[in-house]
């Protein structure tokens, strides 16, 4: 087994290495230019298609915009959201959250245009149900032996990612916290997490959609309200967050308190890779939920789905760095092993020390399992219709007897101790993660004037549209 965990970290360090990281930021850039800023230009837009019109009467397509939206939200908003951004300032110093702004911004982009082509070369299959993603742009859009051939190799990574990130680690994820504040077993953790999945998913995307439609919601309010709340009993620390972020965004974050200093190249490194993991903008997962939308145009949906980005990186990620640099969390050591605080424990550390009593572990312990537990549901949905795509229909009913029972697994290794097991599903989840985006973007690169020729017809020439009003 260490053989194969080395194996797969040194793969892990090629497929999210610099090159990669800078292709996927790159790549947004490039999009940014190509669509004249249109995420800065039409979020406002966005914003009222989301959460306002919300969907489009009579349209074709199986859920509204607003449930596609919250269907891909469910899969993003995740543990990156708590611990990822705090990896990224324990490792990158404050600046790594500015860094973490910019893959949002851009991403915004890459996420508009991976929703539009999921729309636009979406099929119904033999049930009526859209299908959608970068499977069938590649497939279809990009075309030929080539474009079906990566296709193919999105799917699969994409199928087998949803085993891992998707599923397994999420469901360890939840137990570990809940065992962590609350004493409650894995295995019972295990059971209840494997029927509320079961009960959800057996349902198909329209299920899907009508819960996280409620629950997504519910579980961002509820953290961004904890957060709110330790920024307003430590006000005196909100100067320091606009003070560390510019400042260290440019510049080596020196050493302060348990912090040992990071290089500008810490900085940079981490916000992007943590950045891009959170909000997934470049992996094509937003294109799959948004082909189950009803919506008349390609770009009406685009827009929606690019607010999924802005939600992710720009409002939830940065609450919890400005907890944890407003409470000084970040220069502070663990009081066991003396080292710095990393991960999940240092937004925890910073929400303890901003609230009074148990409330802030309780908050970070029950917002990492509603995030770790949403994410289960919208990747359920990439995973089939990954898999559906690869077998057919048929195969349906058997990956949600598995996903289910992969839920509870997770969940249960902790009774068992199979740390290394573990360790080896998220690593190989990092692979499968990493390896669905190289040609998720040869597709989005290809197919730049196609992205450019429709939103031109459906989003600048007038405010008539649904799509182009604000």
């Amino acid at each position: 087994m260490s053989t194969l965990q080395a194996f797969l970290s040194w793969a892990s360090g090629i497929v999210w290495g610099v090159p990669t990281i800078l292709l996927l930021v790159g790549t947004g850039l490039y999009l940014t230019l190509a669509l004249r800023g249109l995420q800065f230009t039409r979020l406002a837009a966005s914003l009222r298609l989301a959460f306002l019109v919300r969907k489009e009467v009579g349209a074709e397509g199986d859920v509204s915009h607003f449930q596609a939206l919250m269907t891909a939200l469910a899969a993003t908003v995740g543990v990156g959201n708590i611990a990822g951004v705090a990896t990224a300032i324990a490792a990158g110093g404050p600046g790594a959250l500015f860094w973490m702004w910019v893959t949002g911004l851009v991403g915004m982009a890459t996420k508009y245009a991976e929703a539009l082509l999921g729309v636009k070369y979406r099929v119904a299959d033999e049930a009526g149900n859209m299908q959608g993603g970068p499977m069938y742009y590649l497939a279809r859009g990009v075309g030929g032996r080539w474009g079906r051939a990566l296709g193919g190799i999105f799917a699969l990574f994409a199928a087998m990612a949803s085993f891992g990130i998707g599923n397994m680690v999420q469901s360890n994820s939840v137990a570990d916290a809940l065992r962590a504040s609350f004493g409650i077993r894995p295995l019972w953790t295990g059971i209840v997490i494997a029927a509320l999945t079961g009960l959800v998913i057996v349902g198909g995307i329209r299920t899907i959609g009508r819960v996280t439609e409620l629950f997504v919601p519910a579980m961002i309010l509820f953290y961004l309200a904890g957060g709110l709340v330790v920024l307003a009993l430590n006000w005196r620390g909100i100067p320091d967050i606009a003070a560390y972020v510019l400042r260290d965004a440019f510049s080596p974050a020196a050493p302060v308190g348990a912090f040992l200093g990071a290089t500008l190249r810490d900085g940079i490194r981490w916000g992007l890779a943590r950045g891009v993991f959170s909000n997934e903008s470049g992996l094509g997962t937003g294109g799959i939920a948004a082909a189950a939308a009803q919506t008349r145009t390609p770009a009406a949906q685009a827009l929606v789905s690019m607010t999924q980005t802005f939600i992710d990186t720009i409002v939830v990620c940065s609450i919890t760095g400005f907890t944890i640099i407003a409470t000084g969390a970040w220069t502070r050591a663990d009081a066991v092993t003396g080292k710095a605080l990393t991960g999940a424990p240092l937004t925890m550390a910073a929400f303890r020390t901003g609230l009074p009593g148990e409330w802030g572990g309780i908050i970070v312990s029950v917002g990492l399992a509603l995030f770790a537990f949403s994410t289960i549901l919208g990747w359920a949905y990439y995973g089939e219709r990954a898999l559906e795509y690869l077998l057919g229909r048929r195969v349906i009913p058997l990956f949600r007897l598995l996903f289910v029972v992969g839920a509870f697994v997770g969940s249960y290794v902790l009774e068992l101790g199979h740390a290394e097991g573990l360790e080896l599903v998220w690593t190989f989840s990092d692979v499968m993660n990493g390896a669905m985006a190289l040609p998720n973007l040869v597709g989005l690169v290809l197919l730049v004037p196609v992205v450019v020729a429709e939103t031109r017809a459906t989003v600048w020439p007038s405010r008539s549209h649904p799509a182009a009003r604000g």
